[in-house]
């Protein structure tokens, strides 16, 4: 109902699988955009506005199903974009945005 997938098994997988990719896509969005002149602040904003508010949705209904491999995929995502310049070195981890949303 919420677009999250929580296997059989209780694993949220599948669900990281698709952020991941759909992040991949949008960090291929973002490289064209640079390419056409958009400046480094606006990117980091787009990038909050779809990346990292697409990574934290519903978070509190699967937070306590994510393995520690499945949030180190999600941590490669967002450092990957740091390395780019998408997104703000100030960006909080996925740990600390998962702690300040389910608080």
């Amino acid at each position: 109902m919420l677009g999250v997938v929580i296997a059989d098994d209780f694993s949220v997988t599948l669900h990281v699988q698709q952020l991941v990719t759909s992040s991949a896509k949008t960090n291929y969005a973002l490289r064209v955009l640079r390419c056409h002149g958009l400046d480094t602040a606006a990117l980091q904003r787009v990038y909050r506005a779809t990346v990292v508010a697409r990574l934290t949705y519903a978070a509190s209904a699967w937070r306590g199903f994510i393995k520690a491999s499945d949030r180190q995929r999600i941590n490669s995502v967002m450092d990957r974009a740091r390395r780019l310049g998408y997104c703000s070195p100030d960006t909080p981890t996925f740990e600390e945005l998962q702690t300040m949303i389910c608080s």
